[in-house]
């Protein structure tokens, strides 16, 4: 028997650990799950959180951060990477050179600055080292309407924002727009190929780790084989699966998603 033919594929997240359990490694792990996959974790911080308020962040190391990447890249066939939150300048620089040592593929890289409460999460300083470094590693990048301009240093508010994020050298961009007015969310994907649209109707309650669910299921889809295109897709379309079965764990009013298994073909799996 071939052992390695029958251990399930890997997923990797790079992120921060969310205390309240709803965003960060917490919901990327769940995803993976979800998805049939193996999560690994390398944490880049370790915050206070709940329902209500992010108390405090505590960066990791940077050489921390790079010996989990280095040690689970030893053991595993890691068929896709997220990246989350990485806290501070130092662990931007480590993580882009960790995963160009590694020969990571299937880079998905959800660039976040900002927490739900308000409360940074990357210093200003490092997001030039991110946009220089790590942008041209991924496959898909997933920045909201805030994330796009702190990329761009200047606001978006059309289309052609979405190509200037591509010309940054990602292979593809999905501009997410949950941040815009509107009775209607309108994510925008950009590649090689051209511009699809995603739509969806806005739920009237505020909900945790939509873009670390959405982004996790974009990785596992391109570790399932599919290709970005149809990763994106199938990740909006789990997204809005998760967002109905949103429940609130807390005493806040934020509602958290819930992992929702999801049928993989044989195919799919490989």
């Amino acid at each position: 028997m071939n052992h390695r033919a029958q251990r399930p594929r890997s997923v990797l997240t790079i992120a921060g650990s969310d205390s309240g359990g709803g965003a960060g490694i917490q919901a990327d792990l769940k995803t993976f799950a979800a998805f049939g996959l193996h999560g690994l974790s390398a944490i880049t911080a370790v915050t206070a959180q709940n329902t209500r308020r992010v108390v405090s962040v505590h960066c990791l190391p940077a050489r921390e951060v790079v010996q989990q990447i280095e040690t689970v890249f030893d053991d595993f066939d890691v068929a896709a990477v997220k990246i989350g939150m990485l806290g501070s300048r130092a662990n931007v620089a480590a993580v882009a050179a960790a995963l160009r040592r590694v020969r990571a593929r299937n880079i998905v890289l959800d660039p976040v600055l900002v927490a739900t409460s308000g409360r940074p999460l990357l210093p200003s300083s490092a997001v030039a080292a991110l946009r220089a470094r790590l942008v041209p590693l991924a496959t898909v990048l997933t920045p909201n309407l805030p994330e796009a301009a702190a990329l761009l240093g200047h606001a978006v508010g059309g289309p052609a924002a979405t190509r200037e994020l591509l010309a940054l050298g990602a292979c593809s961009v999905l501009l997410k727009g949950g941040h815009a007015r509107g009775a209607l969310v309108r994510d925008v994907l950009v590649d090689a190929h051209g511009t699809r649209e995603f739509r969806h109707r806005r739920l009237p309650f505020p909900a945790h780790g939509t873009g670390c669910v959405l982004a996790a299921a974009i990785a596992a889809g391109l570790a399932l084989g599919r290709a970005p295109r149809a990763a994106v897709a199938g990740a909006e379309a789990y997204l809005q699966r998760v967002l109905r079965a949103s429940y609130r764990p807390g005493d806040g009013a934020i509602r958290c998603l819930p992992a929702v298994p999801v049928r993989v073909s044989s195919r799919a799996k490989g």
